[in-house]
């Protein structure tokens, strides 16, 4: 914790890696939320009121 964190440098984008990491597991989060499918209630039998 002491060590400054590596930076990943391409072109005149500057990050650091543990913010890379981050970033990239919010986007696959929010990419699996739009492909997961939505839990499905089954077809209602007569009587489960």
């Amino acid at each position: 914790m002491d060590a400054p964190a590596p930076y990943i440098h391409w072109g005149f984008i500057l990050i650091s890696l543990p913010n890379f990491v981050l970033i990239c597991v919010m986007l696959l989060l929010f990419v699996l939320a739009l492909v997961a499918p939505f839990p499905s209630h089954g077809p209602k039998e007569p009587g489960d009121d």
